[in-house]
């Protein structure tokens, strides 16, 4: 009887183990994401996002309305949007299996028909894994509290 006990511990042990490592490493790949995520706002490289985002991504942030990933896009293709500050902190991530949340605080400083604007946010990026790429499906900001 002990031994089939210490067996099972054994197994799940192991398999936390896996779970563990595999967890480290989407969190190495999701930190690199969000490096690529901001550079890419930063330089205004549409193509890096396009490559970023899946084929159903959202945006909800303040003060604009909910944008698919053809209106985000197309934001950036136009570049009438430029960012001259993009930088993110406090970063979490939980992953859920093939499903991961990422949140942190962003702050950017950007420029939009001869407008600049500073945004202090708190966010919360949605990622799934398809295939063996993890891909954001949504992006909700909201101001960061004082």
């Amino acid at each position: 009887m002990h031994l089939a006990v210490a067996w099972f511990v054994a197994i799940a042990l192991a398999q936390g183990t896996a779970a563990t490592f595999r967890d480290a490493d989407d969190i190495r790949e999701l930190t690199r994401l969000e490096s690529v995520w901001n550079d890419a706002h930063l330089h205004g490289d549409a193509d890096a996002l396009d490559r970023m985002w899946a084929e159903d991504f959202t945006v909800t942030v303040p003060n604009m309305p909910v944008m698919t990933r053809a209106d985000a896009l197309g934001v950036f293709r136009t570049k009438r949007l430029s960012f001259q500050h993009y930088e993110s902190s406090d970063l979490g991530f939980r992953i859920y299996g093939d499903a991961a949340l990422v949140t942190g605080r962003l702050r950017r400083t950007r420029s939009m028909n001869d407008r600049t604007v500073e945004d202090d946010w708190r966010f919360t990026k949605v990622y799934v894994r398809r295939g063996d790429q993890w891909k954001v499906v949504a992006f909700h900001a909201s101001p960061a509290a004082p």
